[in-house]
């Protein structure tokens, strides 16, 4: 789209989001929904009625040794509390006998000295010292030295995107009968370039209650304007050096940020998405990135950003997108330290990058790339870590080897290196060395016949049980000639979540086994094919997995994103699911969010006795809810939340959950 027809006058989220994008994936690669049925067909499940095919679906190895513990245990579930009941309105909600404690909002000072948030008058200095915009990943980590690491630690917060429309007042206008909005300009961007990035935050819990200690030397915005370095084998390259920056290593800034990870050496990594949504502009003819961009479908601005830094028009800068894409790397105990950006990683809209620390110490992260028909992946550091050195570990992910994923319908899975010059990943294809298969990750899995998934986000190890787990949100670009009994759902609107377990317990073996966890969606019709347990209550049910979390005890929760709050009568939220024993795909909802929110980031203290959420774009769905019935913009907001002040709009903040008097979460 050109910038006249971007963001500012259609409302819209979804370029940023992909749920309406089309796919970039021009590969004959098979997809998870084609594997699925061949896998199942073959083993002849699927004779009976359609709502008991679509639960025998998930019975496999993985599966049938669990019911096999779960017939010797009698286990239950691992979750007791009361679950919350579904619905629709302005407001968030807790399970009964919890607290959920609004900590940070959008606009909150973070300094002694930073300004009080004025909606109404806002500027680039003010924003770039406050917290910022759709708080998207939360990660926690004890403070260094703290007398209970569950009750004062470092927030971490990454700021994924902005709606101005939500945000700015003045800035939408009615025409024709029609909301629309004016065209950027140069102070508004400037804003909205500070409300990205991340915060780092010291917090600390007192008499039960988490708050913000403003004074830390800890607390840190980092936003567009941030410097940054290249490392790893993408840094000094050709491809990635510009008029500014003639090394190729200095880069500034991060940008729509969304999910990320805790290292085992206490650093957080966030990952870049879609970062394709900031540049504008046309390649000059006959550019050796045009087939590049193309696959990551790059420029498609709903941000006007390259009218006033030329670094975002790639006609004037054409090697500075190759310079997102990544996931960064921030130390949190050092607020001056330099965020870098880790290139060993690969290239591509990077969700998150959890990871987990191997039987011989060497460090894997698991990652996916959220498109629909895009990949899952994994990396192996070269090195291995060593709990009683930190700065011997702050390196580790500059050395190791990229993997893609390839489901097969007999479930396995086989992890393929991103090497240059094994396989087709030569000259001949147009790699000149291992820098460019990073640069053009996707198609690197292209050519190795990597599984086309639906929408592959959040990918979490389990250092409990030893599984590995992939939130696949939705596939609505599956067409009706890719049915078969086994995957009956065209248009997966719902999403599913597949269960890895490596050979040996080893997570870094290059084979393992999958099986699926759950095909999601309503239950109790029998078209959708979801397959949760039949304990599952009319509440319990989800569709659009996207951000999960493992707390101390290996149990699984699940957050969504892009519940249609018309066809479901419920919003986006958390939910708790059983993994293992009698109870296993069994869910309760546990906390939901006001309307037009999603709800991201859900991570857990040490002990388990508070989880922080993040609850990003509350209100944007204003016609979708027949309480509103209308477009929601500054000044006709659906709701107010979380400060239901007139004086205030809504706010994207990040909420700790905590049980009345003391606890463990879910317990």
């Amino acid at each position: 789209m050109n910038e006249d027809t971007s963001y500012e006058s259609t409302f819209g989220a979804s370029m940023l989001e992909h749920e309406d994008a089309a796919p970039q994936n021009p590969t004959e690669n098979p997809t998870m929904g084609e594997l699925i049925g061949q896998r199942f067909s073959r083993r002849g499940l699927l004779k009976g009625a359609l709502a008991v095919s679509a639960i025998s679906a998930t019975v496999g190895t993985v599966a049938l040794a669990t019911a096999d513990e779960a017939q010797a245990t009698g286990k239950g579930s691992a979750f007791s509390f009361k679950e919350v009941a579904v619905g629709v309105d302005a407001n968030h909600h807790v399970a009964e006998g919890y607290d959920a404690d609004v900590l940070l909002r959008w606009g909150d000072p973070l300094f002694p000295d930073a300004p009080e948030f004025d909606p109404a008058r806002q500027t680039p200095e003010a924003q770039a010292r406050q917290f910022g915009y759709n708080n998207d990943y939360v990660g926690y980590t004890p403070l260094p030295g703290a007398a209970d690491p569950s009750a004062h630690g470092l927030l971490f917060v990454n700021h994924e995107y902005t709606n101005p429309h939500l945000m700015f007042p003045g800035v939408v206008e009615i025409k024709d009968g029609k909301s629309v909005m004016k065209s950027a300009t140069k102070e508004r961007a400037a804003i909205e370039m500070m409300a990205h990035g991340a915060t780092v935050a010291e917090i600390r819990k007192t008499n039960g209650k988490w708050a913000l200690v403003k004074d830390s030397k800890y607390n840190r915005r980092i936003t567009v304007a941030t410097e940054m370095q290249l490392s790893g084998p993408v840094a000094g390259a050709d491809r990635v050096k510009t008029n500014a920056d003639p090394s190729g290593r200095k880069v500034f800034g991060t940008i729509n940020n969304c999910a990320g990870g805790l290292t085992p050496w206490g650093t957080f990594v966030t990952g870049e998405e879609n970062f394709h949504g900031y540049f504008s502009g046309t390649l000059p003819e006959g550019h050796k990135e045009a087939a590049n961009y193309k696959r990551l479908a790059l420029p498609s601005p709903p941000y006007a950003w390259g009218r006033f830094e030329e670094r975002f028009d790639i006609g004037k800068e054409p090697n500075e997108a190759n310079r997102f894409g990544w996931i960064v790397e921030v130390d949190p105990q050092d607020p001056n330290s330099i965020p870098k950006k880790r290139t060993a990683l690969g290239r591509f809209k990077h969700e998150g990058a959890e990871s987990i620390v191997a039987k011989d110490g060497r460090v894997v992260f698991y990652l996916g790339d959220d498109e629909r028909f895009d990949y899952v992946y994994k990396f192996v550091t070269a090195g291995r870590f060593d709990p009683n050195n930190r700065a011997a570990n702050m390196d580790l992910m500059d050395s190791g080897t990229l993997h893609v994923a390839k489901f097969s319908a007999d479930g396995s899975v086989e992890w393929l290196p991103l090497v240059f010059g094994q396989g087709p990943l030569t000259a001949a294809n147009g790699f000149a060395g291992q820098a460019d298969v990073l640069i053009e990750t996707r198609r690197a899995g292209d050519l190795l016949g990597a599984t086309k998934m639906d929408r592959p986000e959040d990918v979490q190890p389990n250092g409990v049980t030893g599984r590995v787990y992939v939130m696949l949100t939705n596939n609505t670009s599956r067409t009706d000639a890719q049915l078969d009994a086994a995957n009956p759902r065209a248009k997966n609107a719902f999403g599913h979540i597949i269960e890895i377990v490596e050979d040996g317990g080893d997570f870094t073996a290059t084979k393992g086994k999958w099986e699926i966890l759950l095909k999601c969606g309503d239950p109790s019709v029998a078209a959708v094919g979801a397959t949760f347990s039949t304990e599952t209550s009319k509440n319990g049910w989800f569709g659009m997995p996207d951000n999960c979390a493992i707390d101390s005890g290996g149990r699984l929760w699940v957050s969504t994103d892009g519940n249609n709050i018309q066809e479901t009568g419920r919003t986006d939220g958390l939910w708790a699911v059983d993994t293992q024993g009698e109870a296993r795909q069994t869910s309760k909802l546990f906390y939901r969010v006001p309307h037009g929110a999603e709800l991201c980031g859900p991570c857990f203290a040490p002990d388990d006795t508070t989880a922080f959420v993040a609850v990003q774009h509350p209100g944007d769905d204003g016609p979708d809810w027949p309480a509103f019935g209308r477009r929601s913009y500054y000044e006709d907001l659906s709701t107010r939340w979380p400060d239901f002040k007139p004086d205030m709009p809504v706010r994207p903040s990040v909420v700790a959950i905590t049980k009345k008097g003391g606890g463990k979460i879910g317990v």
